[in-house]
């Protein structure tokens, strides 16, 4: 088996660090297993150099992947992505024969990274491997939160993320530890923070953002005792501004994306969408980021180089909405079905052309929404921002406090509140 050299590069576009030519799931015109197929947990054919258990690793040093077994096995690496607890990518190295990758910039203390390895076996199968990579702090023993996304201007869908240092599981700690992140919001909106998990929680209001509204986000951790031992840290603020309200809405059934900004109708664009078998995912989606450039190779969705449903495209305006290689995209091969038939392997294709326009009209945080296909709903949390996905009982019924301060303040508020956080503090 020979291999091809993969390197990965990365491009500022707007606010979010994406790979410029790395590879991903994609969309060509032939048919291949689709975006949603599940991949084999491919644990037993990849190893890491990252710590096991509750033990954290040295940020000094590299993450390491590599596949297992002698030179001569099967198994290869086709992609990794790496991102940190706030969502950029880290770059990274392939070497030549697929077998090993490693960052290739410093880690930072006291960070989450996620690690997704995508493998394929001698037949062209797709594998999987997720790694959670936590890095020593090397300071005192506190729990430090990390707000995300990093300070600028977003779309109206774009949620707040809080990474937190250690994992909280107790009820009671939960509350302490939520009642100390702030969110303020002119105007101000109603909205909860919703835990994903032990170290990760999510902000959104019940309904979007407004467009042009300004977004606050704070905590009062520092100093406040969590439980016996353990007390908050410091955690830098994060001030955020939305632009116009701008939702592309996909109609697969007939063909049509129609762009609104702040409720007027500025674009209708003929699309082709999942064919049957490979059908888009529903539901709402938020803007990842923006490539201008991506190739696009059928390995990543588990296709063998070299079989008739092979491919490997060169894709340009590119719009990322999922991890997992969903995109609006140039689709010039398919422009002959564009507004009349789905033809794609699970992304929205159009003209070069419209692809442009929509490229340089939306920015990362705005939304992307798809009706009437016959996939599957987006979901929350796993495969990029679903979060509006959750309606708002159950993303209330997430937040540890119980219906107890779900709204953002504002600016009238803030001394107050800061007032009242004081007091919590034990006097030391």
């Amino acid at each position: 088996m020979s291999y091809r050299p993969r390197t990965r590069t990365v491009l500022r576009c707007g606010l979010l660090i994406v790979p410029l030519a790395v590879s991903a799931a994609a969309c060509g015109d032939s048919s291949s297993q689709p975006l949603s197929a599940k991949p084999y947990d491919a644990a037993d054919q990849i190893s890491a150099n990252t710590p096991d258990g509750k033990q954290k690793a040295d940020p000094d040093k590299p993450i390491e992947v590599s596949v297992k077994g002698d030179a001569h096995g099967a198994a290869r690496i086709t992609d990794v992505t790496a991102t940190d607890s706030t969502g950029r990518y880290i770059r990274g190295e392939l070497s030549a024969d697929g077998r090993r990758w490693r960052t290739t910039v410093p880690l930072a203390a006291g960070t989450r990274y996620t690690v997704r390895v995508s493998t394929e076996d001698e037949d062209g199968a797709p594998g999987r491997k997720t790694l959670v990579v936590d890095t020593t702090d090397n300071g005192d023993d506190r729990l430090r939160v990390t707000f995300g996304p990093d300070a600028g201007e977003y779309g109206v869908g774009q949620p707040v993320t809080a990474e937190l240092s250690e994992d909280v599981s107790d009820p009671k700690q939960r509350t302490v530890v939520e009642s100390a992140l702030k969110v303020d919001s002119t105007p101000r909106v109603e909205g909860s923070w919703h835990w994903v998990n032990g170290k990760t929680l999510h902000f959104r209001p019940k309904e979007y953002w407004p467009a042009h509204a300004t977004i606050s986000v704070h905590s009062n951790l520092d100093g406040l005792k969590i439980t016996r031992g353990l007390y908050g840290g410091p955690a830098k603020p994060v001030r955020l501004t939305t632009g116009d309200a701008v939702e592309a809405i996909t109609d697969a059934s007939s063909h049509r994306m129609t762009v609104l900004r702040n409720g007027e109708e500025i674009n209708t664009i003929p699309v082709t969408t999942g064919k049957p078998g490979f059908s888009t995912r529903n539901g709402v989606k938020v803007i990842l980021g923006k490539e201008s450039f991506v190739r696009m190779r059928s390995s990543t969705v588990g296709i063998a180089a070299g079989s008739s449903e092979s491919y490997n495209l060169p894709v340009h305006w590119a719009t990322r909405v999922t991890w997992s290689g969903e995109y609006v995209h140039a689709a010039p091969w398919s422009v002959g079905s564009q507004g009349a038939a789905n033809v794609s392997h699970g992304c929205t294709g159009m003209s070069t052309g419209n692809a442009r326009w929509f490229f340089d009209t939306v920015r990362v945080g705005d939304i992307v929404k798809v009706v009437n296909s016959d996939g599957a709903t987006m979901s929350p949390f796993d495969n990029g921002f679903g979060d509006w996905n959750m309606d708002w009982k159950e993303w209330r019924a997430g937040s540890a406090l119980k219906g107890k301060g779900s709204s953002t303040t504002g600016a009238a508020e803030r001394a107050s509140d800061s007032s009242a956080d004081a007091r919590l503090r034990p006097q030391l």
